[in-house]
């Protein structure tokens, strides 16, 4: 305050929620000062060791001074991520990938360099809520279609999907898999999208951090197979997840529209580089053992299966079993689940412990959707899965016993 006045903030930043992911950490502060132990099942960070190949490539920087990097990223790990593909029969040169602070620097750049203030991205809901963020700084507006639980989040029929499409429209985007759903798309759905986007002359956005996640066997296609099109694909990946690596906030734009990727290279020359020795480490996780995904993929696969299971015995409660990522979206017979999730940190606690969960109203552009679901992730070893599975269960009976 100056001189008496507030000064005024921009819309901008006043119309921005805040995340339905974080919003509630400081109450889960204060549950932790009293003496209660947080499951976190609200935020995707994964427990899984990150592979030692990481810290092996950061001891590789021996120069004396940090220097600037490349604005595009260094060689070496642009250079790793064209091998890594190539192991998903995908096919890029070095012009095709810039590399970005985590996922979330791919997607805001993509975003600014396809749209103009007010234009319009369809989204799939419920969907990742930092869509909804990066849809603000960039001025533009999701405009989304539903999924529903009970079809596993799967994709509605064309004719819905293209009934949202205007002259504002400049992209579709999806993730796949799914985050929050867990949902894996056939390679019908995203033929369909691929169909879509070439009709109308649009993008596709694909969001693929996850797609080391999925489970029973099923087969996981890449809207880059679509081979017809890639001209109006762009790729958002990250190592966070794939290695369990967040903190080092490594991700790439990748598109094979030479244009748009010299386009987008003016957005990088501006924020200058990513971090060199991140990078380094990163372009020497190419080297991390196949083993470490087969063992990861079956501890996550085992989690779900608890998640699911526990859930299934709570009464009152709906959930799809996700096919892939490390999350599920449940409904709950509560009339709002974000005053669930704070009861949950500051009126409950069961031998001394208690959960943290996100309300799953954020995931949603829609007024109205789900405000009575919530997001978990199953990031907890089975162990502490279990407990906290149980002890979300005791806390929804109590607190249902205490809204009769």
């Amino acid at each position: 305050m100056i001189g008496g006045n507030i000064m005024k903030l921009s819309n901008r930043i006043q119309s921005m929620q805040f995340s339905p992911i974080r919003k509630l950490v400081p109450y889960a502060e204060e549950a932790t000062k009293r003496g209660t132990s947080v499951y976190h099942l609200n935020i995707g960070q994964p427990d899984i060791s990150t592979p030692y190949t990481f810290v092996e490539g950061m001891k590789q920087y021996n120069d004396k001074v940090l220097k600037y990097g490349n604005s595009q990223g260094i060689e070496p790990l642009i250079e790793s991520f064209i091998k890594y593909y190539k192991e998903w029969n995908v096919e890029f040169d070095k012009g095709d990938i810039l590399i970005t602070n985590g996922g979330s620097e791919a997607i805001l750049f993509a975003l600014m360099a396809i749209c103009d203030p007010g234009d319009e991205i369809i989204v799939p809901e419920p969907f990742y809520t930092n869509y909804n963020g990066f849809a603000d700084v960039a001025c533009v507006k999701i405009v989304p279609f539903i999924t529903k639980a009970e079809n596993g989040f799967h994709l509605p029929s064309k004719e819905e999907i293209t009934s949202k499409i205007t002259n504002k429209t400049r992209a579709i985007m999806v993730s796949n898999p799914g985050n929050p759903t867990g949902v894996v798309y056939t390679e019908s759905e995203i033929r369909m999208l691929s169909d879509i986007v070439n009709e109308n002359e649009i993008f596709l956005i694909a969001d693929e951090v996850y797609r080391e996640f999925v489970y029973d066997d099923l087969i996981y296609t890449s809207a880059l197979y679509m081979k017809d099109n890639l001209d109006k694909i762009i790729l958002v990946d990250s190592i966070s997840k794939r290695y369990s690596a967040c903190g080092a906030r490594i991700g790439l734009v990748a598109s094979k529209n030479n244009n748009l990727m010299s386009q987008i290279l003016k957005l990088a020359q501006n924020r200058l580089c990513v971090p060199t020795i991140e990078q380094l480490a990163a372009a020497n996780l190419i080297n991390t053992p196949k083993s470490y995904f087969l063992e990861v993929k079956k501890e996550y696969e085992e989690r779900r299966n608890i998640l699911h299971k526990y859930l299934m015995k709570i009464p009152g409660v709906v959930c799809e079993k996700p096919t892939g990522a490390f999350y599920v979206i449940a409904k709950l017979p509560v009339d709002n689940a974000e005053d669930f999730a704070k009861w949950l940190l500051t009126d409950f606690e069961y031998n001394n412990k208690t959960v943290m969960v996100a309300p799953a109203e954020g995931f949603y552009a829609t007024t109205g959707l789900g405000i009575n679901e919530i997001r978990l992730s199953y990031c907890l070893n089975t162990d502490a899965l279990k407990d906290a599975m149980e002890i979300l269960g005791i806390a929804l009976e109590k607190y249902m016993a205490l809204k009769k």
